[in-house]
């Protein structure tokens, strides 16, 4: 057989749950297959950069182990026993389950459960116009933003900050709470620019010594959960030693008089009891923002998913705004672009379709809604049945046990669309293959940045896999209400109806341009005339339980977790799970270097370089333990225990333990994966998920 040589370079974006969005240039062997995958050099933020685990994307879309035919269970659930079937039997059998769920407990029986395998806007949300056409219920999307989001918007009132592209013209760049250098590779891209052009300084400030921190010139390292904390001492040193803009302050903040009078007591001595960092770090950093005036803050997603999370993010964003830093080019805070789009997915999501009384899921919560949980139910029937495309919660949501028990319960039925047999797959009863983002049209926006970028199908999927779409629109058909508005549309239809009603251009000009540059300009993404609240000022007094917020949950649903003790002020809020006497560590699930939450762990490079999922510990910790560097070790809580290898290293505060992942839970000892420790209980005030933040006991490991 003759080797593929170059057809052509294809072009496209990166679908996958990451704020960069990289914009891609891809070697086009044949109708069929890729080579080499490389970032745009004309993109201005992509910047011809992007991660390893993308760049050999052709690993994954060539695996052998590809779902290339629908399936239909043939044995127990889980038992691994299959049938092939053709489409049509396979989405006969899907439309007939969910008739007879309809028919004997009400539509709402049925739960079609998604998320962000891809970010396609076509792809990824025309879910929902089968949700809503045949009135199935909602969804409450908790698991990813809402913490950070919560937390951003109460100080700005958007979602949109600095241009992402300005940390090239900062002085000093703070990378808060998130390993660019592993996960947002962008970021770091921008950030070096800096510090060789202009000397700048970087600072990683995260829970433990990851790759960033490493890079940076000045690396913080402090507890999980205790960010608020440490925003607060800067900001007393910052008014204590007169590096505070009072003409900003007075100016573009609601009141930074009650503000200094609340930090009055927030010392670094206080923050450092608490951080585990010393005074002389608190000190030092404070002293670098507050006479550094273009110090861009980009703010990330990891510091947030503590309980605490939307008030330790509203307090790292009211350093700025105390510095006047927003005032500069290079300058101020990001987090999130997502507020400057707004692209209408009326047609795409059937807008049109909504009935206000059906009610909400929270996705956190599948694991208590599959098993029953009454609350999580919110008073509606059990879910019967099921269509999951795009996430793996066998895997990745939290309270695994639930999630696995919930999903084994013989009345349930459930269809997985899925790329491989992953462990949400592998319970599944029917599982039919799906394309990837190089075998379908579709279009992408980028949270992390400023862009749109169309992505169209470059080569033909194997076997016989299809797009998320096609199977939206075939049930629809098998469960009446294909004849709806969109049901009859393909993905080129779509985007161009959606870019029309945004005004903005359509498909075959976007192929031309490869992307869309939206960024607002300097005095609109810096707040010149003022934050997005009737008063213009920033917040330092956030109305968490009342004010408006990004993704607050229905009101069928209301509030979450204690948000009648959510402080006034930014501070730290001990809402946390604190280590105790029974469990005297604190673990945090963060993101490993080659994987993307599940996505990459099959990939065979990926999984070289993981290896396994191993319990970062620090040295101190495990000489009092008795444990041994490669030594099997259980890690557990009052929701189950793990078996993991120890990684010894001094990279921790000492109590503190990190498992990078996420793993299958199939390359645990037990089958069953980290998150069988997180919990799905919603954190104040809009809920979330906050996969950093357990308290464990940790010991050695006894014998298999």
């Amino acid at each position: 057989m003759n080797k593929p040589v170059l057809l052509r370079t294809g072009h496209s974006a990166c679908p996958h749950d990451c704020p960069s969005t990289c914009a891609l240039d891809i070697e086009v062997l044949d109708t069929g297959h890729i080579g080499r995958v490389r970032g745009a050099k004309e993109n201005s933020y992509t910047a011809g950069v992007i991660c390893a685990k993308v760049a050999r994307y052709a690993e994954r879309i060539h695996h052998p182990e590809r779902l290339l035919k629908p399936v239909i269970r043939g044995g127990a659930k889980g038992e691994g026993v299959w049938k092939e079937a053709s489409w049509d039997a396979a989405l006969d059998l899907i439309a007939e389950r969910f008739l007879k769920a309809e028919a004997e407990h009400g539509s709402e029986s049925v739960w079609p459960y998604y998320y962000a395998g891809t970010m396609g806007l076509v792809q990824r949300d025309s879910i929902h116009r089968l949700r809503h056409a045949k009135k199935y219920s909602n969804q409450f999307d908790s698991i990813c933003t809402n913490l950070a989001w919560t937390g951003f918007f109460a100080g700005t009132g958007k979602l949109g900050g600095v241009d992402p592209r300005e940390m090239a013209k900062s002085d000093c760049v703070v990378i808060w709470g998130t390993n660019a250098a592993a996960t947002q590779v962008n970021v770091m891209t921008h950030a070096v620019r800096a510090r060789k052009d202009r000397g700048a300084k970087i600072v990683a400030i995260d829970i433990y010594e990851t790759a960033t921190v490493r890079q940076a010139d000045l690396g913080l390292v402090l507890k999980p959960g205790t960010d608020g904390a440490f925003a607060c001492a800067v900001m007393h040193i910052l008014f204590r030693d007169g590096l505070a803009d009072w003409d900003y302050l007075n100016a573009y903040t609601d009141d930074p008089k009650g503000l200094e009078q609340h930090l009055q007591e927030r010392t670094p001595e206080w923050a450092a009891a608490i951080t585990g960092l010393t005074t002389a770090a608190i000190e030092e950093f404070a002293r670098l923002v507050g006479t550094t005036k273009r110090t861009f803050f980009r703010l990330g997603y990891g510091f947030a998913r503590q309980r605490n999370g939307a008030v330790n993010m509203h307090a790292a964003l009211s350093i700025p705004a105390v510095t006047g830093a927003w005032k500069y080019e290079g300058g101020g805070g990001f987090h999130s672009n997502s507020g400057i789009f707004r692209m209408d997915k009326r047609e795409i999501e059937g807008r049109a379709f909504v009935d206000p009384s059906i009610r909400h899921i929270d996705q956190c919560k599948i694991g208590p809604a599959l098993t029953g949980d009454p609350a999580a139910l919110y008073g509606g029937p059990p879910v019967m049945a099921m269509l999951v495309q795009n996430t793996n919660p066998a895997n990745v949501a939290p309270e695994q046990r639930l999630v696995k028990q919930g999903m084994l319960r013989d009345d349930l039925f459930m269809a997985v669309h899925e790329q491989f047999m992953t462990d949400t797959a592998k319970l599944a009863d029917v599982v039919l293959p799906a394309t990837m983002f190089m075998e379908h049209d579709d279009i992408y926006r980028g949270g992390g940045q400023q862009h749109i970028v169309l992505g169209p199908k470059l080569i033909d999927g194997p076997g016989e896999t299809r797009p998320n779409l096609f199977v939206i629109n075939e049930l629809a058909k098998r469960l009446g209400v294909g004849d709806f508005p969109g049901f009859d549309l393909d993905a080129k239809t779509l985007i161009d109806n959606m870019m029309a009603a945004s005004n903005l251009p359509g498909f075959d000009v976007l192929k031309e341009t490869r992307w869309l540059d939206i960024q607002p300009d300097f005095e609109t993404a810096h707040y010149e005339k003022g934050f997005s609240w009737p008063d213009g000022k920033f917040r330092f007094k956030p109305d968490w339980t009342n004010g408006p917020s990004p993704n607050r949950p229905p009101q069928s649903m209301g509030l979450q977790g204690p948000f009648e003790t959510l402080p006034q002020w930014p501070d730290y809020w001990q809402a946390i799970e604190i280590a105790d006497e029974k469990h005297p560590f604190r673990l945090a699930t963060s993101p490993a270097h080659n994987f993307l939450n599940s996505t990459f762990s099959e990939t065979p490079t990926s999984v070289v370089k993981e290896r396994r999922p191993e319990l970062l510990i620090h040295p101190e910790d495990a000489a009092e333990l008795g444990i041994e560097d490669g030594a099997r070790v259980e890690i557990g809580n009052d929701r189950g225990e793990v078996v993991v290898h120890a990684r010894i290293q001094a990279v921790t505060k000492p109590g503190v333990v990190i498992s990078e992942g996420i793993f299958a839970n199939s390359a645990f000892e037990r089958g069953e994966g980290i998150n069988v420790l997180t919990g799905a209980d919603a954190p104040a005030p809009n809920g979330g998920a906050a996969f950093h933040d357990n308290k464990v006991w940790v010991r050695v490991a006894g014998p298999r």
